[in-house]
């Protein structure tokens, strides 16, 4: 396995090693679930911090949400940040493109996605040594990204998707524009799609969730595709409860991951609006209202899961909103003196849980990271050259990192 790469210096095996004991030793503090958990674990040994995290208003939190590393903590916040965004530097890649594109491929997409399409096909091709022959995208939807790929290299285009629907958008959209393309009606992680992938194939996904990256990696590693490009999402969308590590690495690292755990890196928002907020913060609000309740009224400290609500069920009230909860739960409570001080009460938890998230925070894009060298390893294990980085900037999606790999094929030997 080659050691620092000439593109990226970074020896990929040994910052996979120096993040996996980092996040091991102090899982404590990022597993630790404050919505469900009154009071952490952590919170004895560091009651410093414990206090000033809890002493904050809602709304100092949500402005240190997104970049939780600049937050002037008591330590040992400030070295966990620094040791955090040290460990997960990447190249950036990201630039904007000055390409002219026809108005027909950008017809019908976010303006958000277009660029997210536009900045991850420009790193692509930026990437790999050979150029392609032809595109496979991966979950197409309608194929945008496989379509842009293929008007600007003229290569034909082969996209997989399971809704016959969105095929056959992408057919006409492809006519219209004069691709050479076929949308496959298939279920990607069945057999009968990975019959599909063949070795002369680049394959790209963007922003495919866990089992649907994972299982494109194992498959198109195994058929020896030149080329592949993803930008995974979703990473607790796997099959199985525990994660099943790729590379020989992640198998023989000291950190084991549950379902739960992956949904750390994705505990972000950069795109909701006020009106979203303000309704899931109410939401969230009154169902620590309830927790609160539910605990005090039957006397036993114990998170009950509460499922979600509809936003119709916040017109009608607190009350009514705790009862459902309740009747869920076929709990018959003994009604608290006051429903607007329970109200208020469970804003404050609101305050203090939003806070206290600031800590596991510091490790969503080490956990991401970890993750994304678990698949890099994966696939120079099984000859190909990698290369991690970022595609675009982290406002345009937090899902902004590009795994680029590039099958190393044997050299001929010179003719005598």
């Amino acid at each position: 396995m080659p050691a620092a790469t000439a593109e990226t210096g970074i020896d990929y095996a040994a910052r996979f090693a120096e993040l996996d004991a980092w996040l091991h030793e102090h899982q404590a503090l990022w597993r630790a679930k404050p919505f469900t958990t009154p009071i952490l674990p952590w919170e004895a040994e560091l009651p410093e911090l414990a206090a000033w995290l809890r002493s904050r208003t809602l709304e100092q939190a949500e402005a240190a949400h997104n970049q939780p590393h600049r937050l002037a903590a008591p330590e040992p916040y400030v070295t966990l940040a620094r040791q955090a965004y040290e460990l997960t530097q990447l190249p950036n890649w990201s630039r904007t493109t000055s390409a002219e594109i026809p108005e027909r491929l950008t017809r019908h997409i976010p303006g958000r996605k277009w660029q997210q399409i536009t900045r991850f096909a420009d790193c692509t091709t930026h990437q790999w040594q050979q150029s392609p022959s032809e595109w496979l995208d991966w979950c197409a939807g309608k194929g945008h990204l496989g379509r842009l790929l293929a008007w600007q290299g003229g290569q034909p285009l082969l996209c997989l998707e399971h809704d016959a629907a969105l095929n056959r958008a992408g057919e006409a959209l492809g006519a219209e524009i004069g691709i050479d393309s076929r949308h496959v009606d298939t279920d990607v992680l069945t057999p009968a799609a990975w019959q599909w992938l063949q070795p002369q194939h680049s394959v790209v996904a963007l922003h495919a969730c866990g089992q649907l990256h994972m299982t494109l990696l194992q498959q198109a590693a195994t058929r020896g595709c030149t080329q592949i490009a993803i930008s995974p999402c979703c990473y607790n969308r796997i099959d199985s409860r525990e994660y099943q590590p790729l590379s020989v690495a992640a198998r023989k690292a000291r950190l084991r991951l549950s379902r739960d755990d992956l949904a750390l890196p994705l505990q972000e928002s950069i795109t909701a609006g006020q009106r979203v907020r303000r309704l899931r913060d109410q939401s969230m609000a009154w169902r620590l209202a309830f927790d609160l309740w539910q605990r005090e009224a039957r006397g036993i400290d114990h998170y009950l899961p509460t499922p979600s609500r509809p936003e119709s069920a916040l017109s009608q009230g607190i009350a009514p909103f705790c009862r459902d909860l309740a009747a869920h739960h076929d709990l018959q409570l003994t009604e608290p003196d006051s429903w607007e001080q329970l109200e208020h009460r469970g804003w404050r938890r609101l305050a203090q849980v939003r806070n206290l998230e600031l800590l596991p925070g510091l490790f969503r894009r080490p956990l991401e990271i970890w993750l994304l060298l678990d698949r890099a390893l994966y696939l120079q294990e099984a000859g190909y050259q990698v290369r991690l980085g970022q595609f675009c900037e982290y406002q345009l999606t937090p899902r902004n990192l590009l795994l680029s790999a590039e099958k190393i094929r044997p050299q001929s030997a010179p003719m005598l």
